[in-house]
């Protein structure tokens, strides 16, 4: 078994106030999965209700009392995470329900600045729920609902039944000019299979191809939006190295504060694996993983979802790590 495997999966749960993250909190307890899940509930304000509001479940529920997404979040979340490593064996897996106020981007960097809290726990997926009716307003009004859209793997678009199909298409459409990559179901009451949110390995770097097989297809990179934009180049072939390693780090450092998620899967000349990356504003992972295939195309493929990128620079930027 890898490393990987024996990690406890952990999956972020957010979405916009009234979207419906509790339902489908309360769907993930009661279904009769036979798993155990951890659920650490991020409230906003000093006293939480969220946890009445969640069904009496066998599974406990560990409130994170500072709604404010800074380092407070994440001293909180470290916190509450050691202290359920040690009990490991009592559950299966860990959901971190996020405030509808909160930019889920502090709680997925914890898995990769703690190292304690990454070598015993994996990020899965963040999972928004997104509300059909009210969604194009929040999108115009609400910073943060543009975040969780960015930054999702998985997206709920909840009370489907409440809009019209030609709504509904529209709407969908705004989300893909925000995210062309994450998975969207289109659901009333969150009813949808777990197994569409939960242990999706959204986060495992050696699985981004076979999660998204369209990731990175030509086309993606028409969408556009007036703040959030998605901003993908590819290389018909191998990239240096030399180039696009010091490329990278200089631009998520320079530009970091601005990119909500990054991942790509490039070439490297003479090397028979992928290199396969991912990051979540300066926090960069990647490593060589799994073989390119013998009839595969060596085809270099980045995107960058943020704010304010340059996106002829990034182009530009990466056009000149060709081998």
């Amino acid at each position: 078994m890898s490393d990987a495997a024996q990690k406890i999966p952990v999956t972020v749960l957010t979405g916009y106030l009234g979207a419906g993250k509790t339902t489908l909190l309360n769907r993930i307890l009661t279904e009769n999965h036979g798993k155990r899940y951890a659920v650490i509930v991020n409230e906003f304000g000093e006293i939480g209700i969220d946890n009445d509001l969640v069904v009496g479940a066998d599974e406990e529920v560990f409130e994170m009392n500072n709604g404010c997404v800074c380092c407070t979040v994440r001293g909180d979340l470290i916190r509450i995470m050691d202290g359920l490593v040690k009990r490991r064996g009592k559950f299966d897996a860990i959901i971190v329900e996020t405030t509808g106020l909160a930019d889920p981007a502090p709680v997925a960097q914890t898995f990769f600045v703690d190292q304690d809290v990454g070598d015993a726990a994996r990020l899965d997926a963040v999972v928004t729920v997104a509300d059909a009716k009210w969604l194009s307003d929040r999108l115009k009004d609400a910073p943060e609902a543009k975040n969780q859209i960015a930054f999702a793997d998985v997206i709920l678009l909840n009370k489907a039944d409440l809009v019209s199909a030609e709504d509904l298409d529209r709407v969908e459409g705004q989300i893909r000019a925000i995210n062309p990559y994450a998975k969207i179901h289109r659901t009333s009451r969150c009813d949808v299979p777990l197994d569409a949110v939960l242990d999706r390995n959204a986060f495992d770097l050696g699985r981004i191809l076979d999660i998204e097989p369209e990731f990175l297809e030509e086309g993606h990179h028409h969408h556009h939006d007036d703040e959030m934009q998605s901003v993908s180049a590819r290389i018909d072939g191998p990239v240096d190295p030399e180039k696009f390693m010091p490329w990278i780090s200089n631009l998520t450092q320079v530009q970091g504060p601005d990119i909500l998620r990054c991942k790509g899967i490039v070439a490297f000349p003479n090397e028979p694996q992928r290199f396969v990356f991912q990051g979540v504003h300066m926090i960069l992972d990647g490593d060589l993983q799994g073989p390119w295939k013998e009839d595969e195309a060596r085809v270099s493929r980045v995107v960058f979802i943020g704010r304010k990128l340059d996106a002829d620079a990034i182009r530009a930027g990466f056009f000149g790590c060709k081998a």
